[in-house]
């Protein structure tokens, strides 16, 4: 077998993971989408990203997904979508190599492939000078996906609509450890379901409390996989814990790493896991930031 060689000099960049600390389900649009409230917390944790851009006109994975065509992949989709909005009399010769280090288990409900989506927006912005502004960027991620805005903004938000009303808050600091069952749950057989929950109460968001939400994935999702039933009944005996998202990553909460780590540590060797901090400010945004990027 032989390895492909990265180049040396590619520039990575950062695309965090994030949580759904709650998700509250309150009614459904005739379009088919569904109304929701949640809180997005970003992660210092996530899989990284490096563009090698050239001038053939073609988008592609240095190292290809095993399992998802590329045609669907939204870093690909992202890629092109953008290279459809430049402002650029030559937009049809923008190509690239991307490349991927993947972190985040797929299907875990932590955002991985909105993350992706987002960073790939971000940066080929710049990299190709396509001049769109954030707002602009992110109704073009809105399109790949609900979860996508947030990335671009790249701050913990609370979240109404479909995902894309945002408003932007300071969370507690938080140490998370994230469990991965080892099992891929379909976000879109979840939202067809007949028994999922519609019409949990709409909050307001200054009278919350991790104590008083829930997860309206959650119930429905513990009875069709008996795997993320059993890792968050187990997470409950140490810490607050609770789904993600559609799933199946399930989260615990702790004020110390150290607390963490040890229940980490107990964790069967088979089982997918990793510990996080929670973050207001995108670890992606902060690198921008310091490298004096215009995005």
């Amino acid at each position: 077998m032989v390895t492909k060689l990265k180049p040396s000099n590619l520039t990575w960049w950062s695309s965090p993971a994030k949580l759904n600390l709650f998700l509250h389900i309150n009614g459904q649009y005739e379009n088919g989408y569904h109304q929701l409230q949640s809180l997005f917390q970003l992660l210092d944790y996530g899989d990284e990203l490096a563009f090698e851009i050239n001038e053939s006109g073609l988008i592609t994975l240095a190292d290809p997904i095993m399992g998802v065509p590329e045609e669907d992949n939204l870093i690909i989709k992202a890629a092109k979508l953008l290279r459809q909005k430049a402002h650029s009399p030559n937009s049809n010769k923008l190509g690239c190599t991307i490349h991927l280090k993947k972190k985040l288990p797929m299907g875990g409900g932590i955002g991985g492939g909105s993350s992706n989506a987002a960073t790939t927006l971000l940066i080929l912005n710049h990299l190709w000078k396509c001049g769109l502004p954030n707002d602009a960027i992110a109704e073009l991620g809105l399109s790949l996906g609900a979860d996508v805005p947030i990335f671009v903004h790249g701050n913990s938000a609370f979240a109404e609509g479909v995902g894309e009303k945002l408003t932007y808050t300071s969370l507690p600091s938080t140490c998370y450890l994230v469990v991965f069952p080892n099992c891929h749950i379909s976000t879109a057989e979840i939202f067809k379901d007949p028994k999922l929950p519609r019409n949990t109460p709409k909050i307001d968001f200054s009278e919350y409390q991790f104590s008083n939400t829930k997860n309206d994935c959650e119930k429905l999702v513990c009875e069709r996989h008996a795997d993320v039933a059993m890792v968050l009944k187990w997470l409950l005996e140490y810490a607050p814990s609770r789904m993600t998202g559609t799933g199946a990553c399930i989260f615990a909460m702790f004020e110390q790493r150290k607390e963490a780590l040890d229940v980490q540590a107990l964790l069967p060797n088979n089982m997918t896991s990793f510990v996080a901090n929670g973050v207001d400010s995108s670890p992606l945004h902060n690198q921008i930031q310091a490298q004096n990027l215009i995005v």
